[in-house]
């Protein structure tokens, strides 16, 4: 087995409705990460992406669509 490293064992979420400022923030994590799903609307409607931000925390980012 590898050598664990920080961020292997948890994933930080943030979620919330538009307008939140959860867009900015995805456009501050990407820069420098890697998007491993990216930030677009998703089947289910809402926007969603996952990336590895440069100091390799992995993120989810979830912004509920209107109801």
């Amino acid at each position: 087995m590898g050598t664990a490293k920080a961020g292997d064992a948890m994933t930080v979420s943030l979620s919330g409705d538009p307008g939140e400022g959860l867009e900015e923030a995805w456009e501050k994590l990407a820069d420098g990460g890697t998007v491993t799903m990216p930030f677009e609307k998703q089947m289910w409607g809402d926007l969603y992406g996952q990336l590895i931000d440069r100091f390799g925390i992995p993120w989810m980012v979830d912004v509920v669509a209107p109801q």
